[in-house]
């Protein structure tokens, strides 16, 4: 059993930066492909950014492309999301998720566990 724990999250004004981390304990963190996901009020969860476990390739939501970067730590057992110039759009709970597949997937049904969420909230 996975658990995930996110944190980073908050308010920041529009153009800022954040970073959000997500620590796993349990399983085996650097065979799994690791996923973030956001969810804003009244929407369905959606994909933002993914990374596979042995060559650590990315895939990014086209909506975040160019400002956010996802990157992991095997050794600290974390994934992290860099969030630059962010949008007011950008407001949502954001999600990390594992999957015990090692590849990286946008499709949030492959992935075996979640955490339970950071808020982020973009002033304009």
């Amino acid at each position: 059993q996975v658990q995930l724990v996110e944190s980073g999250g908050g308010l920041v004004q529009a153009g800022g930066s954040l970073r959000l981390s997500c620590a796993a304990s349990g399983g085996t963190f650097s065979m799994y492909a690791m996923g973030w996901f956001r969810q804003a009020p009244g929407q369905e969860r959606e994909f933002v950014a993914a990374i596979s476990w042995s060559d650590r390739k990315t895939i990014q939501a086209d909506s975040v492309k160019g400002r956010f970067t996802i990157s992991r730590d095997n050794a600290k057992k974390t994934v992290y999301l860099q969030m630059n110039s962010l949008k007011p759009e950008d407001t949502a709970v954001y999600y990390c998720a594992a999957r015990a597949v090692g590849i990286a997937t946008m499709r949030e049904y492959e992935y075996n566990y979640w955490g339970q969420g950071t808020q982020v909230t973009v002033s304009s």
